[in-house]
């Protein structure tokens, strides 16, 4: 899923609302008396900028075929290393 959320609102509320509407929703619609979609406790979280979203937009789509070969995406690995390099300099003292 890709989205543009403003700044001022908590990735962690909107990914919450995002997981609560859509499992009540399949459930409600489906599931009858019993939960069909219940999702998992976490969640992962890319930003891009919008001169990536061509790109975005194209894996999201290819998203299936992806996982059914076990097939990284070698600008997501090195977005993900980058992030956690960042993250341990900021907690550096």
């Amino acid at each position: 899923m890709a989205v543009s959320i403003a700044p001022t609102i908590l990735i962690s509320d909107f990914i919450w609302k995002i997981k609560g509407a859509s499992s009540h929703e399949v459930n409600q619609k489906l599931g009858g008396q019993r939960k069909i979609l219940e999702w998992q406790a976490g969640y992962g979280v890319v930003s891009f900028g919008t001169k990536d979203l061509p790109w975005v937009k194209q894996l999201i789509q290819n998203q299936k075929e992806h996982h059914r070969v076990g097939k990284t995406v070698d600008q997501l690995e090195r977005i993900a290393r980058e992030e956690e390099a960042e993250a341990e300099h900021r907690e550096a003292p």
